[in-house]
């Protein structure tokens, strides 16, 4: 047998071999684990829909949702159509439901596809729903309408006959006594209050667009650490990589694709600061633990962050409290701040802002430090040199 068949400076062990392989295939399910979770866990929950209605309308249609969504949809009673329209343009709800005043009055439902195309689609379903209420009360209507006038006729008729009976002249009505009876056609309006821009019209570009970006940040982030020497000249390059990636990305997704609406500068701001919030923590943790750094910030921002943002479903889709917790992280906070600003500028963009500004900042401040720490230990190499000369 060949000598150097189970020497391990030639070959592997088996045994290190097949550990590898077992350990790689945990981290296949790990990833696989990080990215279909979401997903297949996903279910509405709680989404705010505004309702505006009377006390009686209210209370028929709160109980009909509920028996129907089942507890997909939280009613918040506005009150009238111009406050659910401010609402859903404020981003505090994704829809409304516009009841009218009567039975013969087409109620309104009101959506907000730019807001998410699933829940838009789930309030078409709550437009069927309310068309059915309408119909079934209208038909309720309609039928003790006529058994009011049957019993009217039926009424007249053992009067003629009673007159008749008596000798008497019957009494007939006239060809025209009786009302008019007609039967009312109610259809609801479905009316897309924030529709998406005809260059997105599937609303796909957003979502697609939130996996690249990640994906951006991640590369900056270990390029510059690992080529990029000095702690101090990584710092002014992940400033630089961000400001020259927000231009970039929004000249190709707002003036190419036409993705992203709104004003071009602002666009290009929080892209570049959603991509620097993601370098920035990866050059910092570099500059902090060395090496370990690099796959730390991978690992939080690409397998935890990013399955977490919500960029393909709305935050309420997201078993509680990872929504929330998603939206304090780079990719969550980068896709509702670029969405608010294409679509919803009465929207309150405060909390996007301050988590991408928090996160940059700090991996520049890790960044910071690690420049204190590189000045001494350069001090120290250079201070026994000095002592010997």
């Amino acid at each position: 047998m060949n000598a150097t068949a189970h020497d391990p400076r030639f070959h592997t062990p088996l045994l290190r071999a097949t550990g590898i392989g077992v350990a790689l295939s945990i981290v296949i399910g790990v990833i696989l684990l990080a990215f279909a979770w979401p997903s297949v866990t996903a279910s509405p929950k709680d989404v705010p829909v505004g309702i505006v209605g009377s006390g009686e309308q209210l209370a028929a249609i709160e109980e009909q949702v509920n028996e129907k969504a089942d507890g997909a949809i939280a009613l918040v009673d506005y009150d009238d159509r111009d406050a659910a329209v401010a609402a859903i343009e404020r981003r505090d709800a994704y829809g409304a439901v516009i009841l009218g005043a009567d039975a013969t009055t087409a109620p309104e439902v009101l959506t907000a596809s730019a807001a998410n195309p699933a829940v838009a689609q789930l309030l078409q379903g709550v437009a069927t729903q309310v068309q059915a209420a309408v119909d079934a009360q209208i038909r309720t209507q309609v039928e003790a309408g006529i058994a009011a006038a049957q019993q009217q006729a039926a009424t007249q008729m053992q009067q003629a006959l009673a007159a008749v009976q008596a000798g008497q002249q019957p009494q007939l009505p006239a060809a025209d006594a009786a009302a008019p009876f007609t039967i009312p056609t109610v259809t609801v309006q479905v009316t897309d209050v924030v529709p998406l821009a005809d260059t997105d019209e599937r609303g796909t570009g957003l979502a697609v667009a939130a996996f690249p970006l990640v994906l951006g940040g991640l590369l900056g982030g270990v390029l510059l650490s690992i080529l990029i020497k000095g702690a101090a000249r990584r710092l002014f390059a992940v400033v630089v990589y961000s400001a020259a990636a927000g231009l970039v990305v929004a000249g190709v997704l707002q003036a190419w694709f036409g993705v992203l609406q709104g004003s071009y500068a602002l666009n290009a701001l929080a892209l570049g600061l959603a991509v620097g919030a993601i370098s920035a923590t990866v050059t910092g943790l570099y500059g902090l633990l060395g090496t370990p750094g690099i796959p730390a910030g991978a690992v939080v921002m690409m397998l935890f962050a990013n399955p977490l943002s919500a960029a393909t479903m709305p935050v309420e889709f997201l078993l509680r409290p990872w929504g929330a917790i998603g939206q304090a992280f780079p990719p969550g906070a980068a896709g509702t701040l670029l969405r608010d600003l294409s679509y919803f500028p009465a929207a309150d963009v405060s909390g996007p802002w301050t988590v991408l500004l928090l996160w940059f900042v700090g991996g520049l401040l890790a960044t910071v430090v690690a420049i204190f720490r590189e000045h001494r230990r350069a001090r120290a190499a250079v201070a026994p040199a000095v002592a010997v000369a």
